[in-house]
């Protein structure tokens, strides 16, 4: 993720993360279920006040863009329907725990075909 604040550029620092996150967001540059850095961190690397960036979570949150999990951190949400949300989530499980349990993007991919072959087909 890649921010830069330009203080004379008129728009208030906080819209400024919140832009640039949501059309990273948006373009794919921040996939789904990526997580982001703390409120903390990111003031700290960008030379902000930690209640900018909250102000700018916040709004993002609001916007639908991130989800906060709490003590788990702050990630990229998953836009669209309920079920569109959902199965971005699953995909996401999914792919983390193919990647632990070894497998090679490509095998990871075949089961999920059959996996769509054995629901579909009945």
């Amino acid at each position: 993720m890649t921010l830069k604040i330009h203080i004379d550029d008129g728009a208030p620092p906080y819209e400024q993360v919140r832009t640039q996150i949501s059309e990273q967001a948006r373009s794919g540059a921040l996939p789904v279920g990526h997580r982001l850095p703390t409120v903390r961190g990111l003031a700290e690397s960008l030379g902000l006040a930690a209640n900018t960036v909250a102000k700018a979570y916040r709004a993002l949150e609001a916007d639908g863009v991130i989800e906060t999990r709490g003590r788990n951190g702050t990630f990229v949400a998953a836009a669209g329907t309920a079920a569109e949300r959902e199965l971005a989530s699953a995909a996401q499980a999914y792919a983390a725990r193919a990647r632990r349990l070894g497998l090679t993007e490509p095998d990871a991919l075949a089961a999920v075909r059959e996996a769509l072959r054995a629901a579909y087909a009945g």
